[in-house]
């Protein structure tokens, strides 16, 4: 009878374990949609039974034991995220640069002066002083150049003013983010405390699922470094170190706009932006800190260097009323905000002064002084029109490089994520040939127990056959 006894325990855990192996089968098919879902394999393990078998020898009765787990790859899973970090911060970046293209009128990675507003105001305006000296004492020709003087502030105006709003909507966009990324903090603590309490030891199935969803999103927002803890928790930090989540417990950031740009803080207010990296949150203050502010530094350089450079020479000659000239701009005393500060402040025709020192005031030398001043160079050998063009050239070839990274940086993410998910996905091929698998052995070993039940039910009634119940 003893005999008998084991042979039930192997038959009664066979089929308990098939049992499991086919609930986890069905699960997995129930959840091959599911978003962050991490298919469960099912491990069977021996438990030897002692049996005694008829000639007196003993013989052992494996009776098989099902352990469910997650078939992730953890080391794969940190790349996926780590490459998520790395594409959606250059994504961010290259987003910020074409907003900073059409401030210019950039289609791909170059664009001529004339094709853009600042540019052909900048023409326009020095073709008209090239007019001016032709016909130095007309008073039309003279209205056209501050008119034109009028449409150059108004560029530069416009263009100051569009690079703030792409600033501003970096600035909405990092705070929004900071909101997300301390919502999905809170989670992973939150997940990190029930994984701690349930399944510190072992896998913790759909926990971890949940918690690695969380953490494939917060990579899209922020540049992260994840380790593994004690108790199966995840602690987490940015790049440069400041915490996120440790245990059980969030650390949330914030954000504040000073001088114009985003900054970042830790929980303890310290200032921690130059340490953000990756995901949308390091891409847009990359932008923000490079080409946006070199642009902007660029533009306010142009407008105070064409704004000086008149006033200086107007003021060196003779106005239509043959006195001594004054400005024609107004112009901050640096340029610092120039482009967006620029305005002419000449009122009347007579304050051109075509005229130089000691002509009349049909005299030319002067308007031919500004007029030249179109082709005159700095102190790196650059005229007014090639500094510009070189500053649209540079936007241009930094927006084209950041969206050729992007999209080689997406082909990468997305190989990788096929090979977490052909060992992490669910395959309905597979969990069908596991189903058929599963289901001969559970009938085994109902057949068996069906068997070992009869023989009991006859050595109980000393060899007669009856029914058995």
């Amino acid at each position: 009878m003893g005999s008998l006894s084991s042979l039930y325990d192997l038959s009664r855990g066979a089929l308990q374990a098939d049992q499991v192996a086919l609930t986890t089968t069905a699960n997995n098919v129930a959840n091959q949609n599911t978003v962050g879902y991490t298919r469960q394999v099912v491990t069977f393990a021996s438990g030897a039974d002692r049996v005694t078998l008829s000639d007196g020898a003993i013989a052992s009765a494996n009776a098989p034991e099902a352990t469910v787990s997650s078939a992730r790859d953890r080391v794969l899973e940190q790349r996926v995220q780590q490459q998520t970090q790395l594409q959606a911060g250059t994504s961010a970046q290259a987003t910020a640069l074409s907003q900073l293209e059409a401030v210019f009128s950039i289609s791909g990675s170059s664009a001529t002066v004339g094709s853009t507003q600042i540019g052909t105001a900048i023409d326009g305006f020095f073709s008209s002083l090239t007019a001016l000296t032709s016909n130095p004492s007309d008073s039309s020709t003279r209205q056209a150049v501050l008119t034109a003087a009028g449409t150059l502030a108004q560029a530069f105006n416009a263009g100051a003013q569009q690079i703030s709003s792409v600033a501003a909507g970096i600035n909405s966009g990092v705070a929004s983010s900071v909101t997300a990324v301390n919502s999905l903090t809170a989670t992973i603590a939150g997940l990190n405390a029930q994984i701690q309490s349930q399944s510190p030891n072992t896998d913790a199935g759909a926990l971890e699922d949940q918690r690695q969803t969380a953490i494939a999103q917060l990579s899209q927002y922020i540049g992260l470094d994840q380790i593994s803890t004690e108790s199966n928790g995840i602690a987490l930090t940015t790049a440069s170190g400041a915490t996120l989540v440790s245990g059980t417990k969030s650390y949330d950031i914030s954000s504040a706009v000073v001088g114009g740009s985003a900054k970042i803080y830790d929980s303890t207010g310290a200032d921690i932006t130059a340490g953000i990296t990756g995901g949308s949150i390091g891409g847009q203050l990359a932008a923000q800190g490079g080409a946006l502010t070199t642009a902007s530094t660029a533009l306010d350089a142009l407008a105070y260097r064409i704004a000086t450079a008149v006033n200086t020479q107007n003021e060196a000659g003779l106005n239509g009323s043959g006195s001594a000239a004054g400005a024609i701009f107004t112009v901050p005393s640096s340029s610092a905000g120039a482009a967006g500060a620029l305005v002419v402040s000449a009122t009347s025709v007579n304050a051109i002064a075509s005229a130089g020192s000691g002509e009349g005031v049909t005299g030319n030398t002067n308007a031919l002084a500004l007029a030249a001043i179109a082709t005159g160079t700095d102190a790196n050998g650059a005229t007014i029109d090639g500094s510009f063009a070189a500053l649209l050239s540079q936007v241009g070839s930094s927006s084209s490089s950041l969206q050729a990274q992007s999209t080689a940086q997406q082909a990468t993410l997305t190989a990788l994520t096929s090979q977490r998910d052909s060992l992490s996905a669910v395959s309905l091929d597979e969990e069908a040939a596991n189903l058929s698998q599963y289901q001969r052995s559970y009938d085994a070993a109902a057949k068996l127990f069906s068997i070992v039940d009869s023989v009991t039910v006859t050595a109980l009634n000393l060899g007669e056959e009856v029914a058995v119940q």
